[in-house]
Formats: C-alpha cells, structure tokens, sequence
C-alpha cells in the first residue's frame, strides 16, 4: 500500500482501480488508513504451544488494519483448538489492562495496554486460574472471575487485580462445580453484586449475590435453564436487574433468548412470555446496546445475527436476523463486541479465523464492504474486546 502511494497519477488511479476488482476488501482497508485511529480490537488467538493476542487499530468508518507488533505474546498455551465460550478476553474497567484465558496451561494472561494499542505481559503473568481449562473471564473494577471448565478442576474463581496488573487470588472464593457443568460464561452486572454463570453441559444458570468478592447462591441457584443449551448471556447495561440469556440447543431454527428478573438475593424469576423465539439455529453469544434498547444474539449455526427491541421490563421483539458474510463454508461466528459509540459490532469467525464488522443503525446490522478481516495464521479464536473513544 505504501507502493501505491508513490505511484503519481493515473497509474494510482489504475492501481487502486485493479485492487478493487481483485480484493475489494483490502481496498477499502488501504483506504482506511488515512482514517484517524479512535481505537483497538483485540482477539484471544487461542494458540499452541504459545497463546497470543492479534490486536487492530480501529477507525472511523469502523475498518480495522492490524497493529505493529501484532499478533502479542500472551504468555500462557492456548487450546490450539476451537472452544466456544463468551467472555475469553476482557478489559479491566480501567483500560489498562487486558485479561485472556489460557486454556492449554489452566492459566490467566495479563497484558498492560499501551497508548498506541501495544501490549505487553505483566511482571508475573500468567497466573494460575485456580482451576482447569479457563474459558470465561469476568471482571468489575478490581474483582476478576474466572471460569474453569476442565474435568478435575472446574470451578468460579475469584481474584483481585492489583493496580500493577497482578492477579490475587481471593481466599475461599473458588465456587466448585461438577465435571458435567460446562462452563461457558460468567458475568458481572453493571455494578458487580450479581454474578451469573452458565452451565452449558447440564443446561443450568448459576446466580449468586457479590459480598466482599465472595458468592453467595441464590437460594434456588441453579435454576433450570428455558430450553437447552444455555450460552451467551449478558446483564441489561441500563438495568443490572434483568438478564438475558441464548438458548442454543433446541434444534434447527428453534433458538431462543431468555429474559430474567434477578431479585435482592439473586433470584431469577422468568420475564413476560420468555423464552423468545429468534427463528435461528443455535444463538450462542448476546450483546447488548450500551442504551440497553437492543439485544443482538449470533446464531453460529445460522450464520446470522439476530435483533430484538428490549421492552422496558425486559420482553423482546424480534426485529429480524442479518446475514453474515460466508466466503466458504465452515463460517462458525462466534463472540461479539459492540464498539464504545455502540455504531460498530465486531464478531469473532472461528472458522474463518476472521473479525466480521457491522455498521449498527438502532437494531439494523449492516456489514461492512471490507468485512471480513484476517487473524494471525495459527489461530483459532474466540474472545473480542473493542476499546477506544465513545
């Protein structure tokens, strides 16, 4: 691309007419160059022996072009494999710090983020994740949760993060779960004293009240999930009351989301006529708008997103579901990201090893004529963070 920069007149014109007819996507990513960078995307490589974190520099018009230096050394063994879960990789509430799971190692990454979006490991990373293959982080200011699915070691982990990026952990925290639970998400509402797990394998939500960095189950925690294969989930930005979750398991186009009321003691009462069918084959990771007006669930097997309008006390209304781009078969989109202006939604592709990226407009997705973009060779990913302006 600097090449065509220094090519005067109509040979540049020639030359950026050729890579459109060739490889429109990375013409329009050239073309995004000139944009001024509002921030990153990070995606958790999920990569063996040596985990790494490909990161992006985010612009305007909502392109990505990849970061000098990337993909980063995390520090810990990914799974070299795909892994579904929500939650893989996230950001301390600060911004300072990024936070990844090692599945291959039982260990938690955390890398310092610099301000031009590098990354570098901790004194002392990774960390035990005091369990058996981690897949799910959580955090609220300096409190981290960690899921760890594994057979022997599968458990919620709490931890504190210290202002040096060291993870400590928290004593009598660890939450012990059976080898069948499955583990795929666990959340923090918006002002960390609720915290939900979701147990894929014996299709059950855990809900407990956060004291002191301590869990306390609701009295009726787990409770029974909807349909089968609860997923994705999410608590209501605006309402840390109300939680969501996809429902993945029911069998082709039979997917849907439920909504929760959670209680004083974290009990969760069903809402309205929930669950709410999306008409999709497997919904498997929610967002959320940050107005807390729209609901978004990516249907892996569908390869399509869905939309819904969230109702003042937490019922849906389908709006519709959106294509994704599928260049080949095997797609396989996994978590999503909305950006902090909530205009751009960015989709992990495990298939693909590729970011796809959606102008939002309300609860209308439209996906970008660049989409999608590259990951590092070698990953198989799962995890996505977007920082940058609001």
């Amino acid at each position: 691309m600097r090449t065509l920069r220094q090519v005067p007149g109509i040979l540049t014109i020639l030359a950026f007419a050729l890579t459109g007819m060739i490889a429109g996507p990375q013409a329009v990513a050239a073309h995004s160059e000139h944009q001024d960078v509002v921030g990153h995307v990070y995606v958790n490589d999920n990569t063996a022996p040596v985990n790494t974190i490909a990161g992006f520099d985010r612009h305007a018009d909502g392109t990505l072009t990849p970061l000098p230096g990337s993909p980063f050394t995390a520090g810990g063994m990914g799974a070299g494999s795909i892994i579904g879960s929500q939650g893989a990789l996230q950001l301390s509430s600060n911004g300072r710090f990024l936070l990844a799971v090692d599945a291959g190692s039982n260990q938690i990454s955390v890398l310092r983020v610099h301000d031009d979006g590098s990354l570098q490991p901790v004194h002392g990373s990774p960390f035990s994740s005091g369990g058996t293959k981690p897949v799910s982080i959580a955090v609220h200011d300096d409190l981290v949760y960690v899921a760890n699915t594994g057979a022997g070691g599968s458990n919620y982990t709490g931890f504190r993060l210290g202002d040096n990026g060291r993870l400590q952990p928290i004593d009598g925290s660890t939450f012990s779960l059976p080898d069948s639970a499955m583990p795929v998400d666990v959340l923090f509402n918006s002002t960390g004293t609720r915290l939900a797990g979701i147990r894929d394998g014996t299709s059950m939500i855990d809900s407990f009240v956060v004291d002191d960095g301590l869990l306390t189950p609701a009295p009726s925690s787990p409770i029974p999930a909807q349909t089968a294969g609860p997923f994705g989930s999410e608590f209501r930005p605006t309402n840390p009351s109300q939680l969501f979750v996809s429902n993945a398991h029911a069998g082709a186009g039979a997917g849907t989301v439920s909504a929760f009321s959670v209680s004083s003691n974290a009990t969760l009462t069903s809402i309205g006529a929930s669950p709410f069918a999306d008409n999709q084959t497997a919904p498997c990771w929610v967002e959320i708008s940050h107005d807390g007006k729209f609901l978004f669930t990516v249907n892996t097997a569908s390869e399509t997103i869905s939309s819904y309008m969230i109702a003042s006390d937490g019922s849906l209304s389908l709006l519709g579901s959106t294509p994704i781009r599928d260049l080949s078969s095997n797609l396989r989109p996994f978590d999503a990201r909305l950006d902090p202006t909530g205009k751009f939604l960015y989709i992990v592709d495990a298939g693909h090893a590729t970011v796809s990226a959606f102008s939002v407009n309300g609860g209308s997705l439209t996906e970008l004529a660049s989409s999608p973009f590259a990951l590092p060779g070698g990953a198989t990913p799962f995890g996505i963070v977007v920082d940058g302006n609001t």
